[in-house]
Protein backbone atom coordinates (compact mmCIF):
# COMPACT_ATOMS: atom_id res chain seq x y z
CA UNK A 1 0.00 0.00 0.00
CA UNK A 2 1.24 3.45 -0.90
CA UNK A 3 1.37 5.95 1.94
CA UNK A 4 -1.24 8.70 1.67
CA UNK A 5 -0.09 11.90 3.31
CA UNK A 6 -2.59 13.95 5.30
CA UNK A 7 -1.47 16.88 3.15
CA UNK A 8 -2.62 15.05 0.01
CA UNK A 9 -6.02 14.52 1.61
CA UNK A 10 -6.22 18.16 2.70
CA UNK A 11 -5.31 19.30 -0.82
CA UNK A 12 -8.10 17.17 -2.25
CA UNK A 13 -10.55 18.83 0.12
CA UNK A 14 -9.27 22.42 0.24
CA UNK A 15 -9.25 23.03 -3.52
CA UNK A 16 -12.97 22.26 -3.93
CA UNK A 17 -13.69 24.21 -0.74
CA UNK A 18 -12.00 27.33 -2.15
CA UNK A 19 -13.91 26.91 -5.41
CA UNK A 20 -17.13 26.42 -3.42
CA UNK A 21 -16.45 29.76 -1.73
CA UNK A 22 -15.84 31.44 -5.09
CA UNK A 23 -19.09 30.03 -6.44
CA UNK A 24 -20.95 31.21 -3.34
CA UNK A 25 -19.60 34.76 -3.64
CA UNK A 26 -20.58 34.87 -7.31
CA UNK A 27 -24.03 33.52 -6.43
CA UNK A 28 -24.51 36.27 -3.87
CA UNK A 29 -23.41 39.09 -6.15
CA UNK A 30 -25.51 37.70 -9.00
CA UNK A 31 -28.50 37.50 -6.68
CA UNK A 32 -28.03 41.18 -5.84
CA UNK A 33 -27.82 42.05 -9.54
CA UNK A 34 -31.00 40.07 -10.14
CA UNK A 35 -32.79 41.96 -7.36
CA UNK A 36 -31.81 45.27 -8.98
CA UNK A 37 -33.09 44.05 -12.36
CA UNK A 38 -36.39 43.03 -10.74
CA UNK A 39 -36.68 46.43 -9.08
CA UNK A 40 -36.01 48.16 -12.40
CA UNK A 41 -38.59 45.96 -14.13
CA UNK A 42 -41.21 46.81 -11.51
CA UNK A 43 -40.46 50.51 -11.80
CA UNK A 44 -40.89 50.37 -15.58
CA UNK A 45 -44.08 48.36 -15.23
CA UNK A 46 -45.48 50.90 -12.75
CA UNK A 47 -44.73 53.73 -15.16
CA UNK A 48 -46.39 51.89 -18.05
CA UNK A 49 -49.38 50.93 -15.91
CA UNK A 50 -50.52 54.56 -15.91
CA UNK A 51 -49.52 55.74 -19.40
CA UNK A 52 -51.69 58.87 -19.24
CA UNK A 53 -49.03 60.68 -17.22
CA UNK A 54 -46.37 59.88 -19.83
CA UNK A 55 -45.48 61.61 -23.05
CA UNK A 56 -45.51 59.43 -26.19
CA UNK A 57 -41.70 59.48 -26.23
CA UNK A 58 -41.52 58.32 -22.60
CA UNK A 59 -44.04 55.56 -23.28
CA UNK A 60 -41.98 54.38 -26.25
CA UNK A 61 -38.73 54.46 -24.23
CA UNK A 62 -40.18 52.51 -21.30
CA UNK A 63 -41.84 50.00 -23.63
CA UNK A 64 -38.49 49.33 -25.32
CA UNK A 65 -36.70 48.98 -21.98
CA UNK A 66 -39.02 46.37 -20.46
CA UNK A 67 -37.94 43.45 -22.72
CA UNK A 68 -34.29 44.36 -22.18
CA UNK A 69 -34.71 44.19 -18.40
CA UNK A 70 -36.51 40.86 -18.80
CA UNK A 71 -33.59 39.55 -20.89
CA UNK A 72 -31.12 40.68 -18.21
CA UNK A 73 -33.20 38.86 -15.59
CA UNK A 74 -33.12 35.66 -17.64
CA UNK A 75 -29.34 35.85 -18.05
CA UNK A 76 -28.93 36.42 -14.31
CA UNK A 77 -31.20 33.50 -13.39
CA UNK A 78 -29.19 31.23 -15.70
CA UNK A 79 -25.94 32.48 -14.16
CA UNK A 80 -27.26 31.85 -10.63
CA UNK A 81 -28.30 28.35 -11.65
CA UNK A 82 -24.79 27.68 -12.95
CA UNK A 83 -23.21 29.03 -9.76
CA UNK A 84 -25.55 27.04 -7.51
CA UNK A 85 -24.69 23.94 -9.52
CA UNK A 86 -21.02 24.72 -8.94
CA UNK A 87 -21.53 25.10 -5.20
CA UNK A 88 -23.19 21.69 -5.04
CA UNK A 89 -20.67 20.04 -7.33
CA UNK A 90 -17.65 21.38 -5.46
CA UNK A 91 -19.15 20.42 -2.10
CA UNK A 92 -19.80 16.92 -3.43
CA UNK A 93 -16.25 16.84 -4.81
CA UNK A 94 -14.79 17.58 -1.38
CA UNK A 95 -16.91 14.91 0.29
CA UNK A 96 -16.22 12.33 -2.43
CA UNK A 97 -12.48 13.08 -2.19
CA UNK A 98 -12.55 12.56 1.57
CA UNK A 99 -14.40 9.25 1.24
CA UNK A 100 -12.08 8.24 -1.60
CA UNK A 101 -9.02 8.95 0.56
CA UNK A 102 -10.52 6.76 3.27
CA UNK A 103 -11.14 3.99 0.72
CA UNK A 104 -7.55 4.32 -0.50
CA UNK A 105 -6.19 4.06 3.05
CA UNK A 106 -8.41 1.02 3.66
CA UNK A 107 -6.98 -0.58 0.52
CA UNK A 108 -10.37 -0.66 -1.20
CA UNK A 109 -8.84 -0.14 -4.64
CA UNK A 110 -11.99 -0.47 -6.75
CA UNK A 111 -13.95 1.90 -4.49
CA UNK A 112 -11.04 4.36 -4.47
CA UNK A 113 -10.87 4.34 -8.30
CA UNK A 114 -14.62 4.81 -8.65
CA UNK A 115 -14.61 7.64 -6.12
CA UNK A 116 -11.65 9.27 -7.89
CA UNK A 117 -13.51 9.26 -11.19
CA UNK A 118 -16.62 10.59 -9.45
CA UNK A 119 -14.66 13.37 -7.70
CA UNK A 120 -12.97 14.43 -10.94
CA UNK A 121 -16.32 14.40 -12.76
CA UNK A 122 -17.98 16.47 -10.04
CA UNK A 123 -15.04 18.88 -10.07
CA UNK A 124 -15.38 19.28 -13.84
CA UNK A 125 -19.12 19.96 -13.46
CA UNK A 126 -18.27 22.63 -10.88
CA UNK A 127 -15.69 24.28 -13.11
CA UNK A 128 -18.08 24.22 -16.08
CA UNK A 129 -20.70 25.88 -13.89
CA UNK A 130 -18.26 28.61 -12.86
CA UNK A 131 -17.13 29.23 -16.42
CA UNK A 132 -20.63 29.25 -17.92
CA UNK A 133 -22.02 31.40 -15.09
CA UNK A 134 -19.20 33.88 -15.53
CA UNK A 135 -19.78 33.98 -19.30
CA UNK A 136 -23.47 34.69 -18.66
CA UNK A 137 -22.52 37.53 -16.30
CA UNK A 138 -20.29 39.01 -18.99
CA UNK A 139 -23.21 38.88 -21.45
CA UNK A 140 -25.55 40.44 -18.88
CA UNK A 141 -23.04 43.21 -18.20
CA UNK A 142 -22.96 44.09 -21.90
CA UNK A 143 -26.77 44.06 -22.04
CA UNK A 144 -26.83 46.37 -19.01
CA UNK A 145 -24.30 48.65 -20.68
CA UNK A 146 -26.32 48.80 -23.89
CA UNK A 147 -29.42 49.51 -21.80
CA UNK A 148 -27.63 52.40 -20.12
CA UNK A 149 -26.39 53.67 -23.46
CA UNK A 150 -29.93 53.51 -24.88
CA UNK A 151 -31.34 55.20 -21.78
CA UNK A 152 -28.94 58.12 -21.99
CA UNK A 153 -29.49 58.50 -25.74
CA UNK A 154 -33.27 58.43 -25.33
CA UNK A 155 -33.07 60.68 -22.30
CA UNK A 156 -31.78 63.39 -24.58
CA UNK A 157 -35.02 63.07 -26.58
CA UNK A 158 -37.28 63.61 -23.56
CA UNK A 159 -38.94 67.01 -23.28
CA UNK A 160 -37.52 69.23 -20.59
Amino acid sequence: MEFVSPFQILTLIVAPAVLTNSSSVLSLSTSNRFARAVDRSRALYDKLKDPEGLTPVEREIYSKQLPIVRHRGLLLVRAMTAFYTSVGAFSATALTSLIGAGAEMSEKDLAARILTVLAVTLGCVGVLGLVSGTALLVRETWVAYKFLEMETRMGEELPR
